[in-house]
């Protein structure tokens, strides 16, 4: 262990670390080989801590992105919400993404093929633009189709790593894009930057009540470590498209599929022009219970907004593209944007900013 601090690979999961005045005592020491080497091990302050406080003096606002389930659109979220901070809003930007065994951010931002250097200041970032850096282990990965099959301790490992030894810089927002769930990554963060603050966490769902339920999970874990909660987003709520984007299709009682979008197309120039300007709204998942919004006001947290499924937003993320730069997103943007700037004031005048 470097400076008798690291975690050692075969710790158990959630290990509070040597240094930790619980090390070898608490519940989750039971078992752990290394149990009595940490329990007699030196106690003091972790230098490992100080390093990440150095790191992050220097950045003004930390922002997590969580979700409580996978696939409802939370690094899509994060990326866009990075693009925005920085493309629109002209702000200095850090991504990290600490989804370890499924980092989708370098895609999602363009950066695909890019590596990790090392300088004498640290590890760099990736640059999106000169105002927007990220850094993920999708950077370090040989072969992109590598799987990532690490343990907790190691995972948590190279967080740390992210925090102490990439050369963040000046950042008015670091966005933090975290796995689903509340597990070790999610414990890791928090224990690595609540002495340097945190501004809080923007929960990412879809309206139907299966995403719904991981959800509050997600937000009675923010409560428990005292990571406030911005606010929530319902994404994916409803399919909105321009009618001239729409594929029309004739179905045969066999199942058999014609494409009649040409012709679909044609006959609305001839007779209804005026009908290819209206957007075209269907609703993916069920909101009989309610979605995000009556969710929110049960458990007492904001509600930021909905974006809607957008199958040029899914273009966007797929090319690595902001969204807000391209006039074709005009279903998605402009929600994403209005649920931008509302998260805004409430990060400013967070009880971090005003010094608890």
């Amino acid at each position: 262990m470097e400076n008798g601090n690291e975690i050692p690979e075969d710790a158990n999961e959630h290990c509070p670390g040597p240094q930790s005045e619980s090390a070898g005592k608490s519940d989750s020491c039971e078992g752990c080989p290394n149990q009595n080497v940490c329990a007699t091990a030196p106690k003091g302050p972790d230098p490992d801590l100080v390093e990440i406080a150095d790191r992050m003096a220097t950045v003004k606002h930390k922002v997590l992105v969580l979700s409580g389930k996978g696939g409802v659109g939370k690094s899509t979220f994060s990326a866009q919400l990075s693009f925005a901070l920085a493309g629109v809003m002209d702000y200095q930007v850090g991504l990290l993404d600490i989804d370890i065994c499924g980092p989708s951010i370098p895609k999602m931002l363009g950066l695909e093929g890019q590596e990790v250097h090392r300088s004498n200041l640290g590890w760099s970032l990736a640059y999106v633009e000169d105002n927007l850096g990220v850094m993920s282990i999708g950077f370090m990965l040989q072969n992109a189709d590598d799987p990532v099959i690490w343990r907790g301790p190691k995972k948590d490992g190279l967080i740390k790593q992210f925090l102490k030894d990439v050369f963040w810089g000046e950042l008015d927002y670091l966005v933090v894009d975290a796995p689903p769930g509340t597990s070790d990554e999610h414990i890791t963060i928090v224990q690595l930057l609540q002495a340097t603050g945190i501004d809080g966490a923007i929960i990412v769902t879809t309206p139907q009540q299966v995403s719904l339920i991981d959800v509050r999970k997600e937000i009675n874990f923010c409560k428990k470590v005292g990571v406030p909660v911005l606010g929530v987003v319902e994404n994916m709520s409803g399919l909105r498209q321009p009618l001239g984007d729409v594929r029309f299709m004739r179905v045969s009682e066999t199942g058999e599929e014609r494409d009649d979008t040409e012709w679909a197309l044609e006959y609305l120039r001839k007779n209804a022009p005026e009908m290819l300007n209206l957007v075209a709204c269907s609703e993916v998942f069920d909101t009989s219970g309610g979605g995000a919004a009556k969710m929110c006001l049960e458990m007492g947290v904001p509600f930021l907004g909905k974006v809607p499924m957008d199958p040029q937003l899914c273009k966007a993320s797929e090319e690595g593209r902001s969204c807000f730069t391209d006039q074709r997103c005009s279903a998605s943007a402009p929600a994403l944007k209005k649920i931008i700037e509302k998260l805004l004031p409430s990060i400013s005048s967070s009880p971090r900013e005003n010094g608890a």
